[in-house]
C-alpha cells in the first residue's frame, strides 16, 4: 500500500493557467466567434474573504448553457478569470437560458461558478441567478436555500448597459452559499 500524499492548497500560481482572454466567450478569435443570438452580457462581481478584504489572487470559473438553455451546441460555455488588486473579476458572455431538471422541472436561467484561491483545498461551487427572472421562484436548488440566504446567489442589473454584479464573499457575514458537488 503506498502512502497517502498531503494535501495541498489551491493557489496562488494562477498567473500560470490564467489565460485573460478566456474572460471573453464571444471574442472574435475564440470558439463562440460564428455563435449569433442572445443576450450580451457582462458579468462582474467582487471576491473577498472573511473578513471583507479583497482577494486579489483568487480565478474565477463560469460554466453555462446557451442562451436556448443547450450545453451541448454551438456555444463554447466556459471562462476562467483571474481577480484583479480590487478582487474584481469580469466576463463577457451571452444570457443563458432556462435548462430542463430533474424530474421535469425547469431550472432558472443561471451561470455555474467555481472559485479556486489560496487556503482552500479544492474550489468552492455556487451558482450565480438574475435578479427578477420569473423562473427563479421555482428553480429546485434556490428552492433549497434557506430564503434569507438566496440574496447571495442573485446577480443584481448595473447602471452600465448589459451588466450584471454578483459579489462573492468567501466566509463570514454575509457568507456566499457555496453547494456540495
Amino acid at each position: 500500500m503506498t502512502a497517502a500524499t498531503a494535501s495541498q492548497t489551491a493557489g496562488p500560481y494562477w498567473h500560470l493557467i490564467d489565460f485573460p482572454e478566456w474572460a471573453d466567450l464571444l471574442r472574435a478569435d475564440g470558439p463562440n466567434a460564428g455563435v449569433t443570438g442572445g443576450e450580451r452580457i457582462v458579468l462582474t462581481g467582487r471576491v473577498t474573504d472573511g473578513q471583507g478584504a479583497p482577494v486579489a489572487d483568487a480565478m474565477v470559473e463560469i460554466w453555462q448553457a446557451d442562451p436556448e438553455g443547450r450545453y451541448d451546441g454551438a456555444f463554447h460555455g466556459f471562462g476562467r478569470c483571474g481577480t484583479d488588486a480590487d478582487g474584481m473579476f469580469r466576463f463577457v458572455t451571452l444570457k443563458p437560458g432556462p435548462v430542463p431538471g430533474r424530474g421535469n422541472q425547469t431550472q432558472a436561467p443561471h451561470v455555474v461558478l467555481s472559485i479556486f484561491a489560496r487556503g482552500l483545498l479544492k474550489q468552492l461551487v455556487t451558482r450565480l441567478y438574475f435578479a427578477g427572472e420569473a423562473l427563479n421562484e421555482n428553480d429546485p436548488v434556490l428552492q433549497a436555500i434557506e430564503p434569507a440566504r438566496r440574496g447571495t446567489l442573485i446577480a443584481r442589473r448595473t447602471a452600465a448597459p448589459g451588466e450584471w454584479r454578483l459579489d462573492i464573499r468567501l466566509q463570514g457575514e454575509g457568507e456566499t452559499v457555496f453547494l456540495d458537488v
